[in-house]
């Protein structure tokens, strides 16, 4: 469980790449619920994600630099020497926990639970959360502005414009099903 709206999560690329879920999370973050952050090699993966599926080179630094420009302090350095010295059943995934690590972040929020061990993350104080889980715990702990996020993310959105319960089912398509379910009953 979460405990307070001051704390500060590492976001794998599981939960970057699929755009409603991206979204969600940076305007919860633009409310000041939690601090997000993320690394270079967690945007490298971002890049090659994006690049599979067909995104030319200037659209893809256009995302990463608004999610950059959006949060200056995200970006965790000098983490790079922590890796090798992490064992996770999948090694390509260190250098999310050592991101968090350095950055002294309370979660991982990762749709990969398996490669985070719960116990292995106890001993440097660190959660996995997938993001669905993540994000109800954050409506949980408030309300009104995790739904004023909502609000805000719905009318940011053009081409195509779509309504409250339209998103809440991009929300369920995009396995975010418990978000949209509690969001659902608040709205």
């Amino acid at each position: 469980m979460i405990h307070s709206v001051k704390f500060t999560c590492v976001i794998d690329t599981c939960a970057i790449h699929p755009l409603f879920v991206r979204d969600y999370l940076f305007w919860l973050a633009y409310y000041e619920l939690f601090t997000p952050k993320w690394s270079s090699h967690i945007f490298d993966e971002w890049k090659r994600l994006l690049q599979e599926k067909g995104l030319n080179e200037e659209e893809i630094a256009k995302r990463i630099g608004r999610a950059n420009a959006a949060f200056p302090d995200a970006m965790v350095t000098n983490y790079e020497k922590i890796i090798d010295g992490l064992t996770l059943p999948d090694p390509d995934d260190r250098h999310v926990m050592a991101a968090a690590i350095k950055t002294n972040a309370n979660v991982i929020v990762t749709n990969n639970l398996k490669d985070f061990p719960e116990e292995y993350l106890k001993d440097f104080g660190l959660l996995a959360k997938t993001a669905d889980d993540f994000i109800t715990d954050i409506i949980d702990l408030n309300h009104e502005i995790a739904i004023k996020a909502f609000r805000s993310m719905v009318l940011a959105r053009k081409n195509p414009a779509i309504n409250d319960l339209e998103m809440l089912d991009c929300f369920r398509n995009n396995d975010l099903k418990n978000t949209a379910n509690f969001l659902h009953a608040l709205l």
